[in-house]
């Protein structure tokens, strides 16, 4: 089967197309023949080199959607042909505390999909039944493959995290990526004024148009005052963060008093300084998040199957053009998502 693999870490340049060998079935999985993946930030710090990735050669790409082709003599429930999409968080292999408490994402053996296992850039891809997922023909191929992690994860954050409450005034950073642009749809959606952050005037009509009820322009604006402008010197409830330490002061600078800002990502540059005084004096919260539970993934699955949540596709390249979707995310060029299309 054809993969865009990488066999060292560094840049755009290392991942290859190379026909590579099909995946073999354990008893419990699946096969999956892939029809669309969706990129994420993941990908390029596991092809840079974050730790913990295996195995190499390795074939990233967790967003992953297509039809079943196989399955092994223990699987039941599925059928070969039927839509289904791989869960970006693989459940763990044993019964622990966390995953009777239904934090299945906090146990240490929960793993990525295209991360610490082959992931779903290539014609096919297994996993485990347990965390195959079948979907319905209510969207198109690119546009589930859009959903999975990025919707997840903002709704851990805003929901399970930061505690969000109908009336909350949230203030999205990054509201161009993925996980912004499913942010501003949860926020509305839970009853949030939400105010998005993005830089220029193309990537700013699109917030609002998404629903955000304020949008400011990092590159023109001083997003703090224009924030306590607009709250009459007050500041938001919640800072929902990914972007790191370009926007980190001014993230802080935005939190009103008992504010939460909860992070999820750091994608200029993961270290910051913070003065304690502030946190202690403010009385704020800041929360990290990492993907979130299998419950709440099924939870965003059956908004989007509602059409109470949409993804949103930014641009579709293809299998042999990962290099340059890769490149066109580092750009930092999209509104939504990029997909990768495989097969037919």
């Amino acid at each position: 089967m054809k993969a865009v693999i990488f066999e060292q870490h560094g840049g755009p340049e290392v991942l290859q197309v190379r026909d590579v060998p099909m995946p073999t079935l354990e008893e419990d999985e699946v096969l999956v023949e892939v029809r669309a993946c969706a990129l994420n930030h993941l990908d390029i710090w596991v092809r840079q080199g974050l730790p913990g990735v295996a195995p190499m050669p390795h074939i990233g790409g967790c967003e992953v959607v297509g039809v079943v082709a196989a399955m092994g003599p223990k699987v039941n429930g599925l059928q070969v042909g039927q839509r289904v999409l791989i869960a970006p968080g693989l459940l763990p292999r044993q019964v622990s505390d966390w995953t009777t408490a239904g934090l299945d994402h906090l146990d240490p053996d929960y793993r990525i999909h295209g991360y610490q296992t082959q992931g779903g850039l290539a014609e096919f891809s297994k996993a485990r039944a347990c965390d195959v997922i079948p979907i319905s023909e209510a969207w198109p191929w690119e546009e589930w493959a859009a959903v999975p992690l990025t919707f997840l994860t903002a709704w851990n954050m805003l929901i399970r995290r930061a505690g969000l409450q109908p009336g909350d005034d949230v203030l999205v950073m990054g509201a161009s990526g993925g996980v912004g642009v499913a942010a501003i749809q949860i926020a509305k959606y839970a009853g949030a004024r939400v105010f998005a952050v993005a830089g220029g005037p193309g990537k700013c009509k699109k917030a609002e148009q998404l629903g955000a009820d304020y949008v400011l322009d990092y590159t023109k604006q001083d997003i703090a005052s224009e924030v306590r402008k607009i709250t009459n010197g007050r500041g938001v409830d919640i800072v929902f963060e990914h972007v790191g330490a370009a926007l980190w002061s001014a993230a802080l600078k935005s939190l009103a008093r008992n504010g939460r800002l909860v992070t999820c990502g750091a994608t200029t540059g993961p270290r910051v300084e913070l003065d304690l005084r502030f946190f202690f004096t403010q009385q704020l919260v800041v929360t990290g998040a990492y993907m979130g539970s299998r419950h709440d993934l099924l939870t965003v699955l059956r908004l989007v199957e509602r059409r109470e949540l949409r993804p949103v596709v930014d641009s579709v390249f293809s299998l042999e053009q990962t290099r340059q979707a890769q490149e066109y995310m580092e750009q930092r060029r999209m509104f939504g998502k990029i997909v990768v299309r495989v097969g037919k």
